[in-house]
């Protein structure tokens, strides 16, 4: 009897080991999904970078645009204070330049809507960039707390750190949705 007593105890305490299984478990998962989101924000962030750069060179092909048809407009002034010899010569160079002014116009407006266009995706990346960044805290405060189950035999940290990690999951999911 003293037998049957002894390894009915010991059956129970490793029976109480093995119900942290799914703790370890759900810290695997927890793991694995922090380490999926933590690439996701930084993939995000990189092309955050890459499209602020992009937009930057339109801005600044926007202003070379500007600088030119500006010496377009000044050299247009020039010739119509100043007198010149041959009247048809500097007709055919207003003419020239007048129509080099408006090209660049043109020019500039469809380098400022790129240029606009480029900015949106930088907020919107992001926005995204952020979503998979407050995903990453979560799920990564929810490994911890659940971690703190295994220290503490308590089911309620794990309970508390499976629900953080669905909230920080949800987050970071949601930067998917964001376009």
């Amino acid at each position: 009897m003293p037998d049957e007593l002894q390894e009915l105890q010991e059956n129970a305490e490793h029976g109480k080991e093995q119900s942290l299984a799914h703790v370890t478990v759900t810290m695997a998962i927890l793991a694995v999904l922090v380490a999926a989101v933590s690439l996701m924000g930084h993939r995000s962030h990189t092309e955050e970078l890459l499209l602020q750069t992009k937009a930057t060179d339109q801005w600044a092909y926007y202003q070379a645009k500007d600088i030119r048809r500006r010496n377009y407009e000044l050299f247009l002034d020039e010739l119509s204070v100043f007198t010149l010899q041959t009247t048809d010569a500097v007709a055919k160079l207003k003419e020239k330049y007048a129509k080099e002014i408006d090209r660049y116009k043109d020019e500039q407006k469809d380098i400022q809507a790129e240029a606009k266009a480029a900015e949106e995706e930088v907020h919107t990346q992001q926005r995204r960039a952020d979503r998979f960044d407050l995903g990453e805290v979560l799920l990564e405060a929810a490994l911890v707390i659940c971690s703190i189950t295994l220290l503490t035999r308590k089911k309620i940290f794990w309970q508390l750190g499976t629900f953080l990690g669905v909230v920080g999951l949800g987050v970071a999911a949601a930067g998917l949705f964001i376009h």
